[in-house]
């Protein structure tokens, strides 16, 4: 719950710092009088940024859950599901969370953590990496999902791609009523938003939202070191990771849903726009570490 407190009054503080900064630069009063109350603009702003980010939240572990296929491992049917159970119960008391979920879904090597709270996610591993990796491999997978889940990693997420969401909605209404504004000036009769607007709106909603994409992917990537370093130390040691990065390094990664993608053990072969590093990053900053 200190979480969600958390994400709640940031978003709250993101769209009263917006406010305090437009009324300092007078921007209130221009787009009063252009015929947009900056009130309305902010809760909208509110609204859009962060209303999708906390329904994505909370609805993330039943959509996982469908749209992977996972099966939930309520009474383990044979030792190789009773072991993942008991890995990832072993990990969740060493990070001081309740026991996740646990699930399975068929499909190439991956694994992924999701949930809206911190004591009540989801942790599932696909038959390719069970089927792909050595038992220490796939526990240091494991680590890597619980550490991913102990560091309440989910609710940060949304947390900065609501941010992200709120500057973008804000900021192209704002650009577009000032570029309307310009077009129209010397158009006496001209009430309510014209074409200018709209068009630039539409036109900045796309290039920020993908310079936003960048700054959440770019978050996203920092996250993965810190997971990666989680399971080295819930493991102990930091080899048994290296050797799963280099592993899965070798292999073809299972596709995942983009609303999954940034919580999967592996990502995108991309670079700005990578929820992942490069596995090769990942194993020299787990080398370099100071862990186990």
């Amino acid at each position: 719950m200190k979480r969600i407190a958390l994400f709640l009054l940031t978003n709250v503080a993101v769209v009263v710092v917006l406010g305090i900064v437009a009324s300092l630069l007078g921007v209130n009063r221009y787009l009063t009088a252009n015929g947009l109350n900056l009130g309305a603009l902010l809760g909208f702003a509110f609204i859009m940024g962060f209303g999708g980010a906390i329904i994505s939240l909370l609805m993330s572990k039943p959509i996982a859950k469908m749209s992977m296929g996972v099966t939930i491992i309520n009474t383990p049917r044979n030792g190789e599901e009773a072991w993942i159970v008991e890995t990832v119960r072993a990990f969740s008391e060493k990070a001081g969370i309740q026991m996740p979920e646990v699930g399975i879904y068929e499909g190439e090597p991956n694994a992924f953590a999701t949930g809206a709270f911190k004591n009540s996610a989801l942790v599932a591993v696909s038959t390719g990496l069970l089927q792909g990796m050595t038992r220490e491999e796939v526990e240091a997978v494991i680590g890597h999902e619980v550490a991913h889940v102990a560091n309440g990693d989910m609710v940060t997420m949304a947390l900065i791609q609501g941010v992200m969401n709120t500057f973008v909605v804000f900021l192209s209404r704002v650009i577009g009523y000032a570029v309307d504004s310009f077009l129209r000036r010397n158009d006496e009769n001209s009430s309510g938003p014209g074409i200018g607007y709209m068009i630039t709106t539409i036109v900045l909603d796309i290039v920020l939202g993908f310079l936003a994409a960048i700054i959440v992917a770019w978050f996203s990537r920092q996250r993965e070191f810190r997971a990666d370093a989680g399971a080295a130390q819930l493991m102990g040691r930091k080899q048994p990771m290296i050797n799963a990065l280099r592993r899965l390094g070798g292999m073809r990664p299972g596709a995942m849903p983009p609303s999954l993608q940034a919580m999967g053990i592996t990502g995108n072969i991309g670079k700005l726009f990578s929820s992942h590093p490069p596995i090769e990053e990942r194993v020299a900053a787990l080398q370099n570490s100071q862990s186990a």
